[in-house]
Order: C-alpha cells, then sequence, then structure tokens
C-alpha cells in the first residue's frame, strides 16, 4: 500500500506543477520557439521554419509512442 501511496503522490505534485507551470508561463510557445530559433542562430546554428516544424513532429511522434 505504501507504493501506492508514493505513486499517487508523486503523481498529483506532477499534475499540479504542469497546472502552475501553464498558469505562470512568462511566454507563449510561438514566441519561445522564436527566441530559441534567434539564439541558435547567433551560435552559428541555421534551421529553417520547415526543418524545425519537422523535428517538432518528430518529437511529438516519438512521446505519443
Amino acid at each position: 500500500m505504501k507504493g501506492i501511496g508514493l505513486v499517487s503522490a508523486f503523481l498529483g505534485g506532477a499534475i499540479v506543477g504542469c497546472a502552475t507551470a501553464m498558469l505562470f508561463a512568462p511566454e507563449k510557445g510561438s514566441d519561445l520557439r522564436s527566441k530559441i530559433k534567434d539564439i541558435l542562430t547567433r551560435k552559428g546554428i541555421d534551421f529553417t521554419d520547415d526543418e524545425v516544424e519537422a523535428l517538432i513532429s518528430q518529437i511529438t511522434a516519438q512521446i505519443e509512442e
């Protein structure tokens, strides 16, 4: 029974953490992606928008599996 309680506490904490992160996120996802792309470009790593979208699709597919 202690194992089930521990798992429940962990899942509850994860749900609260996700909700808190969504409520207090500093900026929209599109703005954040743009900022990340700008940082990578300044470091010499260049991506087109299509390549970024393909990468996001690939990561999403792997997460869903």
